[in-house]
């Protein structure tokens, strides 16, 4: 079943941000775009490659109004430990959920059961918690915070347009198309 437009459901975590403990919940992520960004673990291979590119985007979509919730079932304290071993890790300026029951990977149906890990799942959460974009790849295949950006762009143009849609490769300040039985067979 699809998540694509249904609202975040409740939640209680601990996440380790900017050398806090921070207690967060669903009421957290609403009045503005939420990315929740689930890995399978810390201290793993290609998991600080995305956080690290993720990290470098991080201002921009700040810019944009987005805030960024990287998760996985690792705890708070284990994220710490990470962003004190490892330079890419410590360059994060998100908050790092920590997810060790596994309420919230479950909650966007990410969750491998038989390993207590989470898929590499992205999902874009528009101001009032609903989420827009969902993107879910297996363990060995990584994200591109550059494409999520396009996609949150995207989100939130339609948003601010609505009856208008962002066809494939669109970017800010493309045309955008608006559908109807005009551009049938035209396009």
């Amino acid at each position: 079943m699809s998540l694509i437009n249904t609202t975040i459901k409740p939640f209680k975590a601990t996440a380790y941000w900017n050398g806090k403990e921070i207690n967060l919940t669903e009421a957290d992520v609403l009045g503005k775009w939420s990315v929740f960004f689930f890995y399978p673990a810390d201290f793993t291979f290609v998991c600080p490659t995305e956080l690290g590119d993720l990290a470098d985007q991080y201002e921009e979509l700040k810019a944009m109004g987005v805030e960024v919730f990287s998760v996985s079932t690792d705890t708070h304290f284990t994220h710490k430990a990470w962003a004190d071993a490892t330079e890419t890790i410590g360059k994060i300026r998100f908050p790092m959920i920590g997810d060790p029951t596994g309420q919230i990977t479950r909650n966007f149906g990410v969750m491998i059961e038989e390993e207590g890990l989470a898929l590499r799942g992205t999902f874009v959460l528009d101001p009032q918690g609903v989420i827009k974009v969902m993107e879910v790849h297996d363990l060995g295949i990584g994200r591109d915070a550059s494409e999520l950006k396009r996609k949150i762009q995207a989100a939130q143009y339609i948003a601010k347009n609505p009856g208008q849609a962002c066809p494939a490769k669109w970017k800010e300040g493309d045309a955008a198309l608006t559908p109807s039985l005009d551009l049938v067979g035209k396009i």
